[in-house]
């Protein structure tokens, strides 16, 4: 009888591994969410790849639409930032 419960919780724990397992799988298979400003790549945050231009003295500018309105959010290269906004 001994030897029939450990087989049994054996046989428990591997099925248990492995949909555990799968289950993280899946999960890392999902996109990120729209309205999130990452994307999970190996665990970590990364910025999205989004409509961001960067120029090689370090200045940056990114436009955001929200709706009918746009954000056009600008650093420049000695570090003066500036917001607008418009709606059509």
């Amino acid at each position: 009888m001994k030897r029939f419960s450990r087989i049994a919780v054996m046989v428990g724990a591997a099925a248990l591994g492995m949909s555990a397992s799968a289950g993280a799988l899946t999960a890392q298979d999902r996109p990120t969410p729209k309205n999130w400003n990452y994307e999970l790549k190996d665990g970590k945050r990364v910025p999205k790849q989004g409509n961001r231009v960067t120029n090689p003295d370090g200045s940056w500018r990114e436009e955001v639409r929200h709706g009918n309105c746009v954000t056009v959010r600008e650093k420049s290269a000695s570090g003066e930032y500036k917001e607008t906004r418009r709606c059509d």
